[in-house]
């Protein structure tokens, strides 16, 4: 609702934007549906000892300033008996967001039980002292793949946003599944941006490797950071997927496969799965732009599962 001069608001819209803020426009509300000016707010306020300019009430209810100060705050309730509002209409809009709980998180699964065989990421992680919930859910993650000239896994980047549900957070466990035939011990690691590299470690036989991306600082309960990392391979035999799981619902997932001008597909298409062992469903076809030599996909709020490019090179 956008208030001016020229309207005013019923009791049934004034209580709704006292219900709903922000500030501005609630005090804005009050004063046009008490049809009192600001100069005679002024005058009501230095009836009651309080002093405050018409040029601060103006910032406050236009949004350019608000009021913060011990006698500021003072003034604000003041103005809740001047403009006939309950008790503490103003002042609660003016209080920080309460941080979300610690148990107030997106409703989802572990990435391990998306698996099919998770015991050897099990142990990498239990190495890592990782626990099973990170304290992390994914509000938005851009991934790019690249696939050389031999049709391998060259390596992918990864720019991540998260939002903490738990408080004293301060890594995120990478983890990379390398194509059959991989070097696990030869895969690097990288921490490109907001973080850096703690202890790695990889399974010979499934080409598993988990990495520590330690932050530069410890996250409270409902914290968002923001931070990029990225893996380069190039040890494997010839790929012909890629997959990304989700324990959590709800973030917003782009991924983008390169391919090498010496290797391209002569088809790609997007998938799902909820586990890595079931059907694959929401196949669609992905053309591969000539110019750019890739493919991508774009899902504003994933499922929890596994979402993936495929393609074929025969």
């Amino acid at each position: 609702m956008h208030i001016t001069s020229r309207t005013k608001p019923t009791e049934a819209e004034l209580a709704q934007t006292l219900r709903t803020g922000p500030f501005d426009l609630a005090l804005r509300s009050a004063l046009a549906a008490r049809g009192l000016a600001l100069h005679r707010v002024q005058h009501r306020l230095a009836q009651r000892g309080i002093k405050v300019g018409v040029t601060s009430l103006s910032y406050w209810q236009q949004g350019a300033r608000r009021p913060m100060r011990p006698e500021s705050l003072r003034a604000v309730r003041a103005l809740e008996d001047i403009l006939e509002l309950p008790a503490q209409a103003l002042t609660r809009l003016l209080e920080p967001p309460a941080r979300p709980a610690e148990h107030e998180r997106p409703a989802g699964r572990t990435y391990r039980s998306l698996l099919d065989e998770p015991r050897p990421l099990e142990r990498l992680l239990t190495e890592l002292e990782a626990p099973s919930d990170g304290g992390l859910h994914t509000l938005c993650h851009m991934e790019r793949v690249r696939i050389g000239d031999r049709r391998e896994l060259q390596g992918r980047d990864s720019h991540h946003v998260v939002r903490a549900h738990r408080d004293g957070v301060d890594r995120y466990v990478a983890i990379h599944h390398g194509d059959p035939g991989c070097d696990p011990g030869q895969v690097a690691a990288r921490a490109t941006e907001n973080c850096r590299l703690g202890r790695v470690r990889w399974h010979a036989e499934t080409g598993v490797v988990v990495c520590e991306l330690l932050f530069d600082t410890r996250l409270r309960a409902g914290d968002t950071y923001v931070f990029a990392y990225g893996f380069e391979d190039g040890t494997g035999g010839p790929s012909s997927e890629y997959v990304r799981g989700f324990g959590f619902a709800g973030a917003q997932y782009v991924l983008q496969v390169r391919f090498a001008a010496a290797a391209l597909p002569v088809r790609c298409r997007r998938f799902t799965q909820t586990t890595a062992g079931a059907p694959r469903g929401r196949l669609q076809d992905l053309t591969l732009a000539g110019r750019h030599r890739g493919v991508h996909l774009v899902e504003q709020s994933v499922r929890p599962g596994i979402l993936g490019i495929g393609w074929d090179w025969r």
